[in-house]
């Protein structure tokens, strides 16, 4: 792990991202907008171009920070592509013009950002992910609130729900997340002197959003992001080296209902799996009353909402058929070896559990040997 003060010189970071001319991505993480992460990503391109690396910048983000766009200076930059919405023009990363162009590294700021309707890809995620496969290696950055499995944990501590989110498996590509981090004392006063917004943005942002308490656990969030993925590559890297025995890969598995949503459930799962370094599922049993045809449309678009957020999170999707949902899961996970389950808790009244009987319940009493983790959710949401 890296912080703002212990940063790799330039030297160490050329030959991380130049070793054996292997793809690499490094992501610049912060607790809020000001910390210093494009800044910091515009100095490191400065030393790689000192040093030869053909670097250029495929979109940067100044947001009218003066010290920012200064930086930019000689650094080269591939034009922004055009699109037309709504009457308005806008202006997305180029994704074919910076494959056309071929660097050997290119700096993409705000990865969080939701492209315009017309653009390449509707993420910005996305268009990096392009860039890596093509063989271009990238430097980018995103603060510690749009990863996905931490969005209601950011949702409870700031009372913001953040929109623009990252699945958690596109951090545990990167080869190195670098923590930028200044105090919470500094990024307030930072944001006084109008360095972060504009000056009606000012008042509002320190009293709601930019709150002590708020950045000191965005920060503490961050903090913990760079060293698990520490952690983790420390342990891929004994393990690869023969330094230690592998341990048996822990199975994460989130039981989530063919009905109301399971975004909550998900988010837990991929941060479990996430600590783990392990793969996870994302399961759903189809009972015959919810087979196509029979399915009610509205449960339909959910559960099709779910799979294509679990997909997108980096779960393996699996339906499993039966009458008895607790006996399909149940097989499930003893057949793959599930050593960590979740599943979402409604507020059924006692006589429900009594009548129909609870999928948890059977669980713990069942699957011994996996750790369950139940999430509240309200009454139409979760696993059934």
């Amino acid at each position: 792990m890296s912080d703002g003060n212990h940063r790799p010189t330039p030297e160490t970071l050329l030959a991380k991202l130049t070793e054996g001319e292997r793809v690499r991505l490094r992501v610049y993480i912060g607790a809020a907008p000001g910390v210093g992460k494009t800044y910091q990503m515009l100095e490191d391109a400065h030393a790689l171009k000192r040093q030869g690396v053909d670097i250029v910048i495929g979109v940067i983000e100044a947001h009218g920070r003066a010290e920012t766009s200064a930086l930019i200076g000689e650094l080269e930059r591939v034009p922004l592509r055009r699109i037309e919405y709504r009457g308005v023009t806008l202006e997305e990363m180029d994704v074919d013009a910076v494959l056309e162009r071929r660097p050997t590294i290119v700096v993409v700021d705000e990865l969080a950002h939701t492209n315009v309707p017309g653009a390449k890809h509707r993420k910005r995620y996305e268009d990096v992910l392009e860039l890596l496969n093509a063989g271009i290696s990238v430097i980018t950055a995103v603060n510690i609130q749009h990863l996905e499995s931490l969005n209601d944990a950011v949702a409870r501590t700031t009372g913001v729900r953040v929109r623009a989110t990252v699945p958690d498996h596109f951090l545990r590509r990167a080869d190195e997340v670098v923590n930028v981090d200044v105090s919470v004392d500094t990024l307030r006063t930072r944001l006084r002197q109008g360095k972060i917004y504009g000056v009606e943005k000012i008042e509002q942002s320190l009293n709601n959003f930019f709150r002590k308490g708020n950045l000191s656990a965005l920060r503490e969030l961050a903090l913990r992001q760079a060293a698990e993925d520490q952690a983790v590559k420390a342990h891929d890297y004994r393990t690869r080296e023969g330094l230690e025995q592998a341990v048996i890969p822990e199975k994460v598995m989130v039981a989530m209902a063919s009905r109301g949503s399971a975004k909550k459930l998900l988010r837990t799962g991929s941060r479990i799996a996430g600590r783990l370094a392990s793969d996870w599922y994302a399961v759903y049993v189809e009972t015959p009353r919810e087979e196509p045809g029979r399915i009610k449309p509205e449960d339909y678009a959910a559960l099709q909402e779910n799979i294509r957020f679990a997909e997108e999170l980096g779960a393996k999707v699996v339906r499993l058929k039966s009458r008895h949902v607790a006996d399909a899961l149940i097989e499930f996970a003893r057949r793959e070896g599930i050593t960590h389950i979740v599943f979402g808790q409604s507020s059924r009244s006692r006589l429900d559990i009594l009548l129909h009987g609870s999928v948890i319940n059977r669980f713990l009493s069942e699957v011994r040997d996996a750790n369950v983790q139940v999430v509240p959710l309200t009454a139409v949401t979760g696993a059934k």
